[in-house]
């Protein structure tokens, strides 16, 4: 039996937990699976669940690390050509080619995801158009961000993409000097927030938000999850929506999702790949994944009618936003660099520091990981 490694989420695990069962139907084939909460998920070494696992679901900052430690294996030289090729051409924004890190791929994508806009229908008209309309909400207590580590970073991120404001991940200064009015906007918005958002990360503020008499309203820039938008899943059905733009559109929001990698130190890596290739195609992945409670990362199913039907048109009404995504640096500092810059940021905006001297501690800590 092979062993994999997801996050404990449905859309994590339900998807997953389907596909190994028809797997083994079809192969003979069992996979079995164990989850890590999404904070483990976020920043727990990949290279010690590649010795203890066959199969680890990651996500695209890791890859840089992963590379050089060598607990994975390049699928490239596993999986024929054609299948690559297929799953490349239907890919949602960067997912793809997010896994790619010194001419190898070394996670093929099983989930799309960006910071998008949540909205509830009952308590707001339309979703928020434009960045600018948030501060009534806010001021009122019907818009909030998660801003748990490292989803306020992300946030930063998202912000600088929609004012056009063009991150270099390639060098030693991640943030240029525009980022400081993306820093103002995002301190704009989280001081007049509840502190309890400094606690919370998109699934918490999501369940908080589809809470029966919750009054919270829009979440403008939040991981999506389409489980939420679901019906049934919770007591109100969430809706999901391009960004808030300014004045270039949905642009640069920051890229998630997750990707599927094998172990190199596997008992049966040939079967491992196997099963990657597969669940990654276009056919399972509009088939299978977007019917049981998974977020495909394959354009077929994100244009697939019933996806969207069943989801509150999540697919269609985020596309934009996917397919501009910011896809974050993957170098093998940068997950430390994620993890401390986050902190220091939060630090920043609770006690409201200058957006100069807090851009400048963020790449201070850039450098250092490079």
């Amino acid at each position: 039996m092979l062993r994999g490694m997801t996050w404990d989420h449905p859309r994590g695990f339900d998807p997953l937990s389907a596909a190994s069962t028809l797997w083994e139907q079809q192969t003979g084939q069992a996979i079995s699976w164990d989850r890590r909460s999404l904070q483990d998920f976020e920043t727990y070494p990949v290279e010690d669940l590649a010795r203890r696992y066959d199969l680890i679901v990651i996500d695209h900052p890791h890859v840089g690390q992963v590379a050089e430690t060598g607990c994975l294996l390049a699928l490239d030289e596993r999986i024929d050509a054609a299948a690559l090729a297929e799953i490349a051409a239907g890919s949602v924004g960067g997912s793809f080619e997010s896994y790619r890190w010194a001419g190898h791929q070394w996670a093929l994508p099983i989930d799309a995801a960006a910071q998008v806009q949540a909205w509830v229908p009952d308590r707001i008209a339309a979703p928020v158009a434009r960045w600018d309309d948030l501060a009534l909400l806010a001021a009122s207590g019907r818009a909030a961000l998660p801003l748990r580590p490292p989803h306020s970073l992300m946030s930063l991120f998202t912000l600088c993409g929609l004012l056009g404001v063009e991150l270099d991940g390639t060098g030693n200064t991640l943030f240029p000097s525009g980022a400081v009015r993306a820093f103002a906007l995002l301190d704009g918005l989280a001081a007049g927030l509840d502190p309890a958002v400094y606690e919370m990360d998109p699934i918490a503020m999501l369940e908080e938000m589809a809470r029966p008499g919750a009054t919270l309203a829009v979440v403008p820039l939040v991981y999506g999850y389409v489980s939420y938008a679901v019906a049934g899943f919770r007591a109100h059905a969430i809706h999901f929506a391009d960004v808030p733009t300014m004045a270039f559109g949905p642009r640069g929001s920051a890229l998630g999702g997750t990707g599927i990698a094998v172990s190199a130190f596997g008992a049966d890596p040939a079967a491992a790949s196997r099963f990657a290739a597969w669940i990654s195609s276009g056919a399972a992945q509009r088939n299978l994944v977007a019917g049981r409670g998974g977020q495909p990362a394959h354009a077929a199913a994100w244009e697939s009618d019933s996806a969207n039907a069943m989801s509150h048109n999540f697919y269609r009404a985020t596309r934009a936003t996917l397919d501009g995504a910011w896809m974050r640096p993957r170098h093998r500092g940068y997950m430390a660099f994620q993890d401390a810059a986050s902190e220091r940021l939060n630090a920043a905006l609770r006690r409201r520091e200058s957006a100069d001297d807090a851009i400048a501690a963020l790449n201070q800590l850039y450098g250092v990981s490079r």
